[in-house]
């Protein structure tokens, strides 16, 4: 696939050309097109040639990205082809880049697979933030089954055998006078649950 562009500034016969091939995958079980190669021609010669990398799709799809390129902040998709011709020397970047080789239909692109991968920077971040909110649930559960076991604890600490020394000195009189001012009272003790003042 060929973009002539002509003569652009000193570049005499620009022609930036895609080498597109096609092959069938036994694991998906269909044709996929693959982007091979980017050339880079003027003045009727090859100046810069870049290897594609993962720049594919079926072939009854297109293929999107938001940015094709050379430069390692935009994920270098285009890797020069080798150290000793002029690919290092270009800096090479499509924006909004969408291609299709095969099964072209009415002229209108297919439906497009996309370049953005399934764990990107947000949705790692996504799953990273995830985790971390697990991890917070799962500590605050263990500390409520805890706090569970440690009621028992006391409940266990409060029952009548735990006190059972105790309520042997005082088993003595069910009634016992009490000193106050006037009137006489008395305090009547109930061995199971409370202490009632009359």
């Amino acid at each position: 696939l060929s973009l002539k562009f002509g003569d652009v500034g000193n570049l005499k016969g620009l022609v930036i050309r895609f080498l597109l091939t096609t092959g069938y995958y036994q694991l998906s079980v269909q044709n996929w097109f693959s982007l091979h190669r980017l050339q880079l021609l003027y003045n009727h010669s090859i100046q810069a040639m870049f290897n594609a990398t993962r720049i594919h799709a079926p072939s009854s799809y297109s293929y999107h990205c938001e940015h094709v390129s050379s430069l390692q902040r935009y994920d270098a998709l285009l890797v020069p082809s080798s150290a000793n011709d002029l690919s290092k020397l270009w800096e090479v970047t499509f924006i909004d880049f969408q291609i299709q080789g095969f099964n072209i239909q009415e002229g209108h692109f297919a439906y497009a697979k996309d370049c953005a991968s399934f764990f990107s920077p947000a949705i790692l971040m996504g799953l990273v933030m995830s985790l971390i909110l697990l991890l917070v649930l799962a500590y605050a559960l263990h500390m409520l089954i805890h706090l569970k076991s440690l009621d028992r604890h006391y409940e266990y600490k409060a029952s009548p055998a735990y006190f059972a020394q105790m309520k042997d000195s005082d088993m003595g009189d069910e009634k016992e006078p009490l000193r106050s001012s006037g009137n006489e009272s008395y305090e009547l003790r109930n061995q199971d649950f409370c202490k009632i003042y009359i």
